[in-house]
């Protein structure tokens, strides 16, 4: 019996590199040409020619760059890791509108496991079969002919790139004011060619983050406790819920028509509608608002070796702890006492390697009781994270129906997505109202007071966006508006001095961000240090006059 052999094709090498040059130029940047295309007025000749010559440098770009590699032999590697890459910003891209840079590449290294495997979907996988997995199996297949002449091919090859380089330079003569409005006014909308936006993104990332090891440096080293608040008589406690991917807009404290807030409501607490976050993803906000940098000067790279909030608390003498549900506190809790409740892995709480936050609470009452002196407990929550909001709250917390039951949220109606993440802002609202009651029920122990604080927003597919991560300057509200609250207990108003009503009417009438946490708790504490800015303490103005200079 004969053996069938399947022949492999065979092309030359010229033809083999420019085939997946244009493979890649074309089909995996169609998110970048559906962007361009709604950015031009393809209806004016000039506007016409520059969009079209796009696909032309995208070529000649990814040609000259794989021609130079097959003169070391790497041009199959680099077309392979080339497709891998840019099919998979692609769907990205399309599916879920991010955009492609540090911040991104910042978000994907932090992800936790459980939250990486939401975003793994039959769609995601049949996509990358096709635009991805295949190409790079025919890439390594196809046969490359060796040529008669090695000097001929070196010269073929030279020629190619001398040719895609004159293209270039051809576009940039005809067109390169064209380009230079486009992408001056547009500046996002090359983070989403590919593969360079992938590249120029890892790139960054790996040089920022080079500084990571650099010595710790300190600052508050003059902290300490103001005498009214480590005083004999009675200690402090202090919760802090740092909520994830709630957004300000569905928020009935603030006037949302959905009531996603009742418990809260009758809790007394002081809502500020009108806060911003300092980035649109937990990477950069958790870091930036327990750091002594605001937004407009903030720098993620200084701020990983650079002592924090939690630290000057510390070193005051107050005893800090972080209890953790949310894949990690990105630096910030390092120096201080900290959990991973996670691991806990209690049953009942914890389903496929995620917990709901009501784990945060798991041995807090015991801590509490054994706790000597000024406390301040920190609990990251996991809120409201994407995509799989259905998983973010027991089934009794369903309250708005239909829900959207898959991570590929896209393919959710806008009411199911909706109903979804509104019934985690309920599960929200029980757990910071359970924070409520569990420092309400210390209150014969301690003088209590808690903040809320989300890290970021979230879009729910408006405008085709979903999940958060855009660059700041161009996000959308929705990611950039976040909730805040105070719980003032009325031992603590009493004791220090502190105006309800003045805290009421200051929360509707001006603008906060996170830039106004590092001196609030600072203030709320009653930490004497450099660091503290009274100005950018929230209580500043709704002391009475014997404690407006706690802190000062």
């Amino acid at each position: 019996m004969s053996r069938i052999t399947l022949r492999r094709p065979a092309l030359g090498q010229l033809r083999f590199l420019m085939l997946f040059s244009a493979y890649i130029a074309l089909f995996l940047n169609i998110a970048f040409y559906r962007q361009a295309a709604s950015l031009l007025p393809l209806h004016q000749g000039q506007s016409l020619l520059v969009f079209l010559s796009m696909p032309v440098v995208a070529f000649s770009v990814i040609n000259i760059v794989v021609t130079l590699a097959s003169f070391i032999w790497l041009d199959r590697l680099v077309i392979v890791l080339f497709i891998l890459v840019a099919a998979s910003a692609q769907y990205f891209i399309q599916n879920y509108g991010i955009v492609l840079d540090r911040s991104m590449i910042s978000n994907i290294v932090d992800t936790t496991p459980a939250e990486s495997w939401a975003l793994v979907t039959p769609q995601m996988l049949l996509t990358l079969a096709f635009t991805a997995v295949v190409s790079s199996l025919l890439a390594c297949w196809l046969q490359v002919k060796k040529p008669a002449s090695g000097w001929r091919s070196l010269r073929n090859r030279s020629l190619s790139v001398v040719l895609s380089c004159c293209a270039i330079i051809l576009v940039a003569l005809l067109f390169y004011k064209d380009y230079a409005s486009l992408f001056r006014n547009n500046k996002e909308l090359v983070k989403s060619l590919s593969p360079s936006n992938s590249i120029t993104a890892v790139w960054s990332w790996y040089v920022h983050h080079r500084m990571d090891n650099l010595p710790l440096v300190q600052i508050g080293l003059d902290a300490q406790q103001k005498p009214a608040f480590s005083s004999n008589t009675k200690p402090n406690l202090t919760i802090m819920v740092l909520g994830e991917t709630s957004r300000a807009s569905d928020f009935s404290l603030g006037g949302y028509n959905r009531e996603t807030n009742p418990r809260l409501a009758k809790d007394q607490v002081i809502y500020f509608p009108n806060t911003a976050s300092c980035g649109t993803s937990t990477a950069v906000s958790v870091p930036c608002m327990f750091s002594n940098m605001p937004r407009s000067h903030y720098d993620d790279g200084l701020a990983s070796h650079e002592e924090g909030l939690l630290d000057i608390e510390q070193r005051a003498g107050i005893q800090v702890l972080w209890n953790e549900n949310d894949g990690g506190c990105k630096g910030v809790c390092n120096r201080v006492p900290h959990q991973d409740m996670n691991a806990l892995n209690l049953p009942g709480m914890c389903i496929e390697g995620e917990c709901y936050d009501e784990v945060l609470f798991h041995g807090l009452e015991q801590y509490i009781e054994s706790l000597k002196g000024n406390g301040v407990i920190v609990i990251h929550t996991i809120g409201s994270h994407g995509p799989t909001y259905n998983h973010r709250y027991p089934p009794e917390f369903a309250k708005f129906t239909p829900t959207c039951e898959t991570s590929q949220i896209q393919t959710c109606s806008q009411q199911q997505l909706v109903n979804t993440y509104d019934n985690t802002v309920l599960y929200a609202d029980y757990i910071v109202d359970k924070a409520i009651n569990l420092l309400k029920a210390h209150q014969s122990q301690f003088t209590t007071s808690l903040v809320y604080l989300s890290d970021h927003g979230e879009s729910l597919g408006e405008d085709g966006v979903y999940l958060h991560g855009l660059p700041y300057s161009i996000a959308p509200e929705a990611q950039k508006h976040v909730p805040m609250l105070l719980w003032l207990s009325p031992d603590y108003q009493q004791r220090y001095g502190v105006s309800q009503t003045c805290l009421e009417q200051r929360a509707k009438s001006a603008n906060f961000s996170q830039d106004n946490l590092f001196s609030t708790m600072l203030g709320l504490t009653g930490i004497a240090t450099k660091e503290y800015r009274p100005a950018d303490d929230i209580l500043t103005g709704c002391r009475s006059t014997e404690h407006e200079n706690i802190s000062g």
